[in-house]
């Protein structure tokens, strides 16, 4: 081997085992299905769990996820009568700034912000529970432009208050106001100021957050809502189709599309539907269908199989071209989901014990498992263990409230 060759081939063996840093820029991940990039990861776990690395300890209370770039991850949390943006340097665990973002939001299952934090370029965007909007400088968090959903835009808090996780698209961001200045909102993602509104759609918003999909060489964005879901054109807000749902209390899981498919999914005994999306409109493929019952844990696809906690039957695997359930099973309690290296990774509410299995329609097939620890003390009586596992760059993150874990999956 020549000896530039060797120089460069020993460097980029060097660059990948350090690990540059990944991104996760936003609520789900890349297009929003939460599947980690990651490649490499341990396939089951020591007795004790993987390595723990560190734990922040002021995370604020709430349930916000979190996004991860340039070394940063963002999350939100309440502190006092103040929700916060807040950014954690993810090789020390040390917090790096933290920003408001509106008033304390109080709720019986537990107070505080329930949003992930969306990265686009030099700029995070977020939403508190409240509904103020804010764009903050990534670099130090201040404040870029403010917006109100409530005030500014119209829009009604709901029992939860505003849950969604912005989508960044081109120069906007979009949003879900409700009401009746429109369903769905695109701002400005430099000033903020209003570019469209769905002002034939007046639905008032719910607890999903919206997907960007591309249909035969075309965006769309699609969102759910109580008693629809829907796909809007991103440059004009022109509504290009909309379906039916028989939503009821609350509507919280992101959809899901793939090869022509949009799947959504709710709790509280809804189920499932899908629909085909065709030039003379979308084609129901099934409906009333009561295989994943998901509530809020999420539901991530893996191939054609959608994987996820419905309830009744616990864990399951779903065909998501037929609706048909490929398996269940209950060896871990109701949780939430992610997808990372062939695996899945779980969390049950109740016990906090984190679950490794392999993401197979073959069965459950489990790899691994142990108990968040240190749980926190500061955890609402109504609430539970609600924010959704990331993985990235061999790091598996969770959160209990103020408590921020980080564990080594890769075991370096």
């Amino acid at each position: 081997m020549k000896p530039l060759l060797s120089t460069l081939v020993v460097s980029l063996a060097l660059l990948s085992d350090s690990g540059v840093a990944g991104e996760w820029t936003q609520w789900r991940g890349p297009g929003r299905e939460d599947r980690s990039p990651d490649k490499g990861l341990l396939k089951s776990w020591p007795q004790a769990g993987p390595k723990q690395l560190w734990v922040y300890q002021d995370a604020g209370l709430g349930y916000a996820g979190y996004s991860i770039s340039d070394g940063k991850l963002f999350t939100m949390g309440l502190r006092g009568q103040q929700e916060f943006v807040i950014a954690v340097d993810v090789a020390s665990g040390k917090e790096v700034w933290s920003a408001p973002a509106g008033p304390k939001y109080p709720n019986g299952w537990g107070d505080g912000p329930r949003c992930t934090p969306t990265i686009d370029g030099d700029h995070v965007y977020a939403v508190g529970g409240q509904g103020l909007l804010v764009c903050l400088k990534k670099s130090d968090g201040k404040e870029v432009w403010s917006k109100s959903l409530v005030k500014d835009l119209g829009g009604k808090l709901q029992s939860w208050g505003y849950t969604e996780s912005l989508l960044v698209v081109g120069g906007n961001v979009i949003c879900t106001p409700g009401g009746s200045g429109g369903t769905l909102t695109a701002l400005d993602k430099k000033t903020g100021a209003v570019v469209w509104r769905t002002t034939d759609l007046k639905d008032e918003a719910q607890y999903s957050s919206p997907i960007l999909i591309k249909h035969e060489g075309k965006e769309q964005i699609v969102q759910l809502v109580m008693k629809r879901f829907f796909g809007v054109d991103p440059a004009s807000g022109k509504v290009l189709w909309n379906v039916d749902f028989p939503g009821r209390t609350a509507v919280i899981p992101t959809p899901v599309y793939h090869d022509g498919i949009v799947y959504v999914s709710a709790g509280y005994g809804v189920g499932c539907k899908a629909v085909r999306l065709g030039s003379a409109g979308p084609e129901v493929v099934y409906e009333d269908n009561k295989v994943m019952k998901n509530h809020h844990g999420g539901v991530v696809r893996v191939g054609d199989h959608l994987y996820g906690y419905s309830d009744g039957p616990g864990w399951v695997c779903q065909d998501l071209k037929t609706g048909k359930e490929v398996w269940a099973n209950k060896s871990l309690g109701k949780g939430s989901v992610h997808f990372a290296d062939g695996m899945l990774y779980c969390i049950s509410e109740d016990g906090g014990d984190v679950a490794l299995v392999e993401a197979s329609p073959a069965g459950w097939s489990e790899k691994g498992r142990f108990k968040l620890s240190p749980q926190t003390t500061q955890r609402n009586p109504q609430g539970r263990i609600w924010t959704h596992p990331v993985v990235l760059d061999g790091k598996l993150y969770l959160r209990d409230q103020e408590l921020l874990h980080c564990y080594d999956v890769k075991g370096r």
